[in-house]
């Protein structure tokens, strides 16, 4: 199984916290963003996003059919994540459009086995592969 792990692209401050959207810099991010996982995504890729505005305008900038999941809320946690994506059973591969610091802790659960977070930069994306009983970064962009 392939799993991404996509930040949201920069965001504007603001209140409330799901209604904040992508500044200017962060849409240029997600159609950069956009452009090279198009290049590289599978067409049957899982495409999953937390329902937050900030990453429902990233997602739209892959122009591709996903899906809203609430289990990646703003206030969801690594565990919850892993659920969702059913990893590492799921026979396909699988996008995550959503926040730090839970994607950072998806990362350090399953590439350490310890929850901690690891620091996803805005508009990054972390591409993990299961291999036997691990799991191993193959890009981190």
């Amino acid at each position: 199984m392939d799993l991404l792990l996509w930040r949201h692209a920069d965001a504007i401050e603001g209140y409330p916290d799901q209604e904040r959207a992508l500044s200017n810099k962060g849409l240029k991010q997600a159609k950069r963003m956009a452009a090279w996982l198009n290049e590289r995504l599978p067409k049957d890729v899982l495409i999953l996003a937390s329902p937050a505005r900030r990453t429902q305008q990233t997602v739209a900038a892959l122009e591709r059919e996903y899906q809203t999941e609430p289990a990646l809320n703003t206030d969801s946690n690594g565990h919850a994540v892993i659920e969702a994506v059913d990893w590492p059973n799921a026979n396909r591969t699988v996008l995550v459009v959503g926040h730090q610091p839970t994607l950072g802790e998806v990362a350090a659960l399953l590439l350490t086995g310890e929850r901690q977070s690891l620091s996803v930069k805005k508009g990054a994306v972390w591409w993990l592969q299961s291999r036997d009983t691990q799991a191993v970064l193959k890009v981190m962009m």
